[in-house]
This record gives structure tokens, sequence and C-alpha cells, in this order.
């Protein structure tokens, strides 16, 4: 995936990586680790309608479960079938093979992110 320098954030800890009107949705390695090993993952299915703020789908791990929230409104392109199959990849590679969803959007929220703005939100 892109180096993270250059992709948006959301405050659910989502990272957003924008391709045209196509956003690619993962969560951070922040999250994962907070989350500890993940061991299920259910996302939305294909051609879903999103509405930004919304829940569409879960992460569960050995010690939580957290919720997938909608970072944009839209519908849904690819799921990663990958990360349902083999949810430890969320874990060994958030920003790359681990990435979630793909959605065409009509509007970016105004509340993304910028790196440094997420690291700092984190402690990072």
């Amino acid at each position: 995936m892109s180096d993270k320098t250059t992709l948006k954030y959301t405050p659910e800890h989502e990272w957003l990586a924008i391709d045209g009107d196509v956003v690619t949705v993962g969560i951070t390695d922040f999250a994962a680790e907070k989350l500890g090993d993940v061991v299920f993952v259910e996302l939305p299915a294909v051609d879903s309608d999103l509405a930004s703020g919304t829940v569409v789908g879960e992460i569960e791990s050995t010690k939580s479960v957290g919720e997938l929230f909608a970072p944009v409104n839209g519908s849904v392109t690819e799921a990663n079938d990958a990360v349902v199959d083999d949810p430890s990849l969320v874990n060994s590679d958030p920003f790359g093979e681990g990435w979630l969803i793909k959605v065409r959007f009509t509007e970016l929220p105004s509340n993304l992110l910028s790196w440094d703005e997420y690291s700092a939100l984190v402690g990072e």
C-alpha cells in the first residue's frame, strides 16, 4: 500500500488511500496493536451502500471486538476476502495485505486527519 505519511486517517483509527473516486480502507497499526491478535473479520458485501459514520463490519480479537465504521458515503466495490480467510493479516500487514474494503465515494468527510495529526492523536 502507500507510504503511511501520504494516507488520510479517521479518529476511529482507520486509514484511507484515495485513488480518484475510490478509497481503500484499513485499520492502523496502532488499532491493530490495541486489538491484539485478530481472529475474525466481518466486512460489508460488495455493492453495499455505506453511510459515513455507521458500523459496517466487525474486527474480533482475542482481547475484544472492534467495530469497523464507514469513513465515507458510498458503495463497496471490493471486500478483502484474504483478511476474512486469514484475519491475522490485519496484525501482520495492516497497511498492505491487511486492507479491508474499497469504496466508491461521492464526497470525502472534512474530519480526515493527516499522518502528523493522527500521530499526535495517538501519541506517536
